[in-house]
């Protein structure tokens, strides 16, 4: 009909009709253009405040529950639980944020950081079973929250040691300033990373052991494929005092599995933390050892893939789980409703679950953590994926803390604590902490360009043979 009006004859008031016409049309079309840009301005909006107050809630985790006389940080909350050295190394990178993000003071996370740092660096170490922290510059993985010493009969363990450390290496960067707190930061720091026995761990070199008992010596198994201990081989290479040799990464390295899994090929590895933590720390974008040499790709993008394949499993959902899709995936270790089975279904308490060529390990359960510390990888997918649980799920989901730990929809009705299926009533330290920092590591990319100039990961990394990027 308009086309029509447009070519009719030159009758003064089918001229102004037509006139009319086309203002209407321009006024639809202008409307149309400037919607989107508005509608995308208000989405950036929402999840910028969303983000803000993700992070805010999760620094309250470290901040709150690291306030006593070591500085430790609990495993889990409101649970009473052990201390993690783990958590307490993302603590006290958390502490930067804080300063950073107004929540905190410099002085008051450099007396919190100072007060951790002295507690390891004068907390025993020995051989002794129960009288000690830890044993030849190693800690053990949990330690009473009191006492400060060995919880039980755990392990010295090499991972969370080196989780503990670069927290430490990262405030080291950070309070550079002249004062006395600051340069006993510095020196502390120092002292604790100087005196680990690297080689000591080699106990089937050139890999190092995953831990030690003194009730039964070393444990049976290496860090081979690949995982979350790039950052532990890293800081092991790295030692100005006991340096593992620099065969060590290729060793590891040749161990890898690379493979496809849905459309993605990279180096596979089931739950999602492993493509994570060493990220953390590190900036891997743009920087290659051999091995990614030769693939063509960077470990980052090895962590966009593996992210993205966690994703395209969780919407296929073969097995057939309540409320997968889209936004709702994540499969990485976390709590879980119970070692069980019920209708054939079998059900894990705390467990490392995940879904790669490697092995698939899935009973529903649901972990933030997988979205949160994955976003620098995928940040469209992760952020819709958080935004859409915190709406779904509302308080069962998220509290004071931010996100708990995990839920499972699809556990049965009356079996859980929840009618509707099981939500974690935990915080988890070990999965806060990557929702935290890598949200930081997306939005600003604090804690990378810090570790860009520290030293010691520079020469680490160098000595694995990574080459380009920031490198150079």
């Amino acid at each position: 009909m308009f086309s029509f009006l447009f070519f009719l004859t030159n009758d003064p008031y089918i001229s102004r009709f037509r006139t009319a016409i086309r203002f209407l049309l321009f006024l639809t079309i202008g409307l149309s253009a400037v919607q989107p840009a508005s509608a995308q301005n208000r989405s950036i909006a929402t999840s910028r405040r969303f983000l803000d107050s993700l992070q805010r809630d999760t620094f309250r985790y470290f901040w709150e529950l690291g306030d006593n006389p070591h500085g430790l940080l609990p495993d889990r909350h409101p649970t009473p639980s052990f201390a993690s050295i783990a958590a307490t190394g993302f603590g006290l990178t958390a502490y930067l944020i804080g300063v950073e993000r107004g929540y905190v003071t410099r002085a008051q996370a450099a007396e919190r950081v100072v007060r951790t740092l002295r507690f390891f660096a004068r907390a025993p170490q020995s051989a002794d079973p129960v009288q000690s922290t830890g044993f030849r510059g190693f800690f053990y993985h949990f330690l009473d929250m009191k006492t400060g010493l060995r919880y039980r009969q755990v392990e010295l363990s090499t991972i969370d040691t080196a989780l503990l450390l670069a927290g430490m290496l990262s405030c080291q960067s950070y309070f550079r300033e002249n004062s006395t707190t600051e340069k006993e930061i510095r020196s502390l720091t120092d002292q604790i990373y100087r005196r680990v026995e690297w080689k000591w761990m080699q106990v089937r070199s050139p890999y190092l052991a995953m831990g030690w008992h003194p009730e039964k010596g070393a444990i049976d198994s290496d860090w081979k494929g690949y995982n979350e201990a790039m950052i532990l081989y890293v800081l092991a290479l790295a030692s100005p005092t006991n340096p593992i040799g620099a065969e060590a990464w290729s060793w590891w390295t040749s161990t890898y599995e690379w493979k496809d899994f849905q459309n993605m090929t990279h180096v596979n590895f089931d739950p999602l933390f492993g493509h994570q933590y060493s990220h953390i720390w590190i900036d891997f974008r743009g920087i290659q050892d051999e091995y990614m040499r030769r693939k063509g790709i960077d470990y980052f993008e090895n962590s966009r893939r593996a992210t993205l394949a966690n994703r395209a499993y969780c919407i296929e959902n073969p097995k057939k789980f309540l409320d997968y899709g889209p936004d709702i995936w994540g499969l990485t270790a976390c709590d879980g409703p119970k070692d069980t089975v019920i209708d054939g279904r079998a059900f894990f308490s705390y467990r490392a679950r995940g879904a790669a060529a490697t092995g698939i390990v899935d009973d529903g359960t649901i972990a933030p953590t997988a979205a949160g510390g994955s976003m620098p990888f995928a940040p469209e997918e992760c952020i819709s994926a958080l935004r859409a649980m915190k709406t779904r799920y509302g308080s069962r989901i998220y509290g004071e803390y931010g996100f708990r730990d995990a839920f499972n929809p699809s556990y049965p009705k009356g079996s859980g604590t929840d009618e509707t299926g099981w939500f974690d009533i935990d915080y988890l330290g070990i999965d806060s902490g990557p929702i935290l920092l890598m949200t930081e590591n997306y939005r600003t990319n604090l804690i990378w360009n810090l570790m860009m100039r520290n030293p010691t990961l520079r020469k680490g990394l160098l000595r694995a043979g990574f080459r380009g990027g920031w490198l150079k």
